[in-house]
């Protein structure tokens, strides 16, 4: 089955920016809608952006809109996510995911998760 594995995290100010990045081996992810998401410790795991296989269709969550930008590269079996403006509150474990077939914005619809990259903004 399909490795994911999450890249490009760390600390930042408020307002800065940070890429990250999932690559992911075993199998191609050309044929999977991907999704990230972050969780923050004694919180629910909570939906941050998703695209479709293609990459054509993009789909974010109020949190994000406007600063943060998801896309991949399937020649290079790649997801990404750019993040801009930063806030304290973005403050989590982001993890990528791959669905089956439908754009994964909840939990429930991710069959493959990575290990998690820490991000961190201070005030």
């Amino acid at each position: 089955q399909v490795q994911l594995v999450e890249s490009g995290g760390g600390l930042v100010q408020a307002g800065g920016s940070l890429r990250l990045s999932c690559a992911a081996s075993g199998r191609t992810i050309s044929s999977y809608p991907m999704g990230w998401f972050r969780q923050t410790p004694g919180k629910e795991r909570e939906f941050v952006a998703a695209i479709s296989a293609s990459g054509v269709r993009t789909y974010y969550a109020n949190s994000g809109k406007g600063r943060f930008t998801i896309s991949r590269d399937n020649a290079k079996n790649t997801l990404y996510l750019q993040m801009s403006s930063l806030k304290p509150e973005d403050t989590a474990v982001y993890y990528c995911a791959a669905s089956r077939n439908l754009l994964p914005t909840t939990s429930r619809e991710c069959d493959h998760w990575g290990q998690g990259t820490q991000v961190t903004v201070s005030s």
